[in-house]
């Protein structure tokens, strides 16, 4: 099909995808321009959605005049190679530290700009997420993730719900992300407080920082974290 300005593509966008299009386009059809050249990737990436969240598709197909091209979201659980290993950008240090937390491998750093975070997620085969639509377009990433919610418990529900990744809490050091190994009391004892060192016994330690955990004040709320997340993955909430 033609219009007068040239041959165009219809695109079908579920609804799911409509977030990335612009507020006063999102509807389901939009009508996009063909020259001839683009590919099917190029024309969904054109109108804002990244490729990242696009079901698999012949990305690299160029359509012909007319086509409807359906654009659906990327069927949950997504399956990555091995167990997901994740790289967060800089907005989302809360959420790396639930994922550490749920013994999952989380790299987070500060400081790190967008060629950085893209080289660090290809060269350790790290699912790179975050809320950053321009570094999900980045052609360079071997694989990323939009993160939804625009807080950390809605965050990590998605994280969940998208990747279903196997849980072993109380693992990883939340603050390094290291691996954490049983310590006696005698082997830490220097570094407790007195009124820690009199009411707890079971002490773990990273490997790499050394930073030493107990059950304190705090695990109330982080054994809720922690229940809820292994709920959402074991009952089948995130393969839904």
């Amino acid at each position: 099909m033609n219009t007068a300005d040239g041959p165009v593509a219809h695109l079908r966008v579920a609804p799911e995808l409509r977030i990335f299009l612009p507020v006063a386009r999102r509807r389901e059809w939009q009508e996009v321009p063909l020259d001839g050249t683009s590919t099917v990737g190029h024309l969904i990436r054109s109108i804002g959605i990244p490729l990242t969240e696009v079901a698999p598709l012949d990305a690299a197909r160029v359509p012909a005049g007319g086509e409807v091209v359906d654009v659906r979201p990327m069927p949950r659980p997504q399956r990555v190679e091995g167990e997901p290993r994740f790289l967060l950008d800089v907005h989302l240090g809360t959420l790396a530290r639930r994922l550490r937390l749920l013994g999952l491998d989380a790299a987070y750093h500060n400081d790190r700009d967008d060629p950085e975070l893209v080289a660090q997620a290809n060269e350790e085969r790290r699912v790179l997420l975050t809320q950053d639509r321009g570094l999900l377009h980045r052609a360079a990433l071997w694989l990323g993730a939009y993160v939804r919610g625009s807080d950390p418990d809605e965050q990590l529900r998605d994280v969940l719900d998208r990747f279903a990744p196997p849980l072993r809490p109380w693992t990883r050091c939340t603050a390094c992300n290291g691996e954490l190994r049983a310590v006696g009391k005698d082997q830490v004892a220097g570094r407790l407080p007195d009124g820690t060192k009199r009411s707890y016994d079971v002490y773990g330690q990273c490997a790499d920082c050394g930073q030493v955990y107990w059950r304190g004040a705090h695990s109330g709320r982080l054994e809720e974290i922690v229940r809820a997340a292994c709920e959402r993955v074991t009952d089948g909430s995130a393969t839904a």
